[in-house]
């Protein structure tokens, strides 16, 4: 029989989560004319019927504080090459820049941010919003959505030597 103490457990899991290769996301939102975007690693789809989507964003970031007055957020699926655009979302912190100067994007529905440089993209409608830890979940029901067909999504793999903008 297999003992472990809790810190070992919470070390454990740390090391077995972090040779996790989870799909990397782009967030954005808007609220009262504030526009915020940010890197994301948790994310799933959490519903088929009715389709229903999960994002959790840290609660120490510029975005979590915007997406927390708004209605929608638009979920970016980013190219597996596109290194630069996860670098401005991940390693930059909207209280410091403003990341939407800085790349090519338009209003989508409701307002919300559109990348130019993502395809594949939806906007979710946020229907519920729930306190996880130090991440808070956003429960999402897509309203719009745009797809080029292509599958090749950024991974946490090729991110996780970024220095991010806040702490998780």
């Amino acid at each position: 029989m297999f003992h472990c103490s809790m810190s070992n457990a919470q070390e454990t899991f740390t090391e077995l989560t972090g040779d996790l290769d989870y799909p990397m996301l782009i967030v954005t939102t808007r609220a009262d004319g504030e526009t915020a975007g940010c890197l994301v690693g948790f994310a799933t789809q959490c519903s088929i019927d009715p389709p229903r989507f999960i994002v959790c964003l840290s609660d120490k970031n510029h975005t979590f504080r915007v997406a927390s007055r708004a209605s929608a957020l638009a979920v970016h699926f980013i190219p597996a090459d596109d290194t630069e655009l996860a670098r401005l979302f991940g390693s930059q912190t909207g209280d410091r820049i403003d990341k939407f100067s800085r790349c090519l994007w338009h209003p989508g529905p409701r307002e919300v941010p559109i990348l130019d440089e993502c395809s594949r993209w939806f906007v979710g409608q946020i229907l519920n919003r729930r306190s996880l830890g130090d991440h808070c979940a956003f429960l999402l029901e897509p309203i719009a959505a745009s797809s080029d067909g292509g599958s090749d999504n950024l991974a946490f793999d090729q991110v996780k030597l970024l220095e991010p903008g806040h702490d998780a």
